[in-house]
């Protein structure tokens, strides 16, 4: 008598990959939040592509973000960035990390709705702070009191955020931990969607 042998359950990431499906996984958040570095390796054990939109915005362009804006402006920049976004968003399933300052315009959000599993980052003001008070690349902190500029940023854009499908808190945690807890959201998303 032959002795049935029960196939593995399938892993997190499995799971995770079956849920998306051909959608695009989006990271949304504020800057620091780790959107590009937990999309990366999200990524990498989904085994789908990954693309930074700010990173190819600067290559569409030939220009970085930070002389982006301070050429053309913040209205113009978003305008591009919308364009950039709903052209990523076109072809799936890959994970899309996205600036700061994307999923609050309306049209742009529209196209994520529409093209893809939202995730928010979610992280508080002292782990943000943390992370981003070491580089001056940040356009938008290039203020006289960048720390408040930061926090007004969360006040404003977190109601905003609390519209993703999705939401995993980003805290000083190892990355790998961090890429679990976004596997295990995108599971709940089946009994969500």
């Amino acid at each position: 008598m032959t002795e049935l042998i029960e196939p593995a359950p399938p892993t997190l990431a499995e799971q995770a990959r079956a849920v998306l499906g051909r959608r695009n996984l989006v990271l949304i958040g504020l800057m620091g939040a780790g959107k590009s570095a937990i999309g990366r390796m999200t990524a990498q054990t989904l085994g789908i592509p990954f693309v930074d939109s700010d990173h190819e915005i600067e290559r569409v362009s030939r220009m970085s973000i930070t002389d982006l804006f301070a050429a053309y402006g913040e209205a113009e920049f978003r305008a591009l960035e919308t364009r950039v976004i709903k052209r990523l968003l076109r072809s799936g399933p890959r994970v899309v990390s996205t600036g700061g300052g994307a999923y609050i315009n309306e049209n742009t959000r529209r196209h994520i709705k529409r093209g893809g599993l939202s995730v928010w980052l979610k992280a508080d003001l002292d782990v943000l702070w943390e992370r981003v008070n070491k580089r001056d690349t940040r356009p938008l902190l290039k203020t006289e009191n960048p720390r408040q500029t930061l926090e007004n940023l969360m006040n404003a854009r977190y109601p905003i955020y609390a519209e993703a499908d999705l939401t995993v808190l980003s805290r000083d945690v190892k990355k790998e931990t961090m890429v679990e807890e976004v596997l295990a959201a995108i599971t709940t998303a089946r009994r969500r969607t």
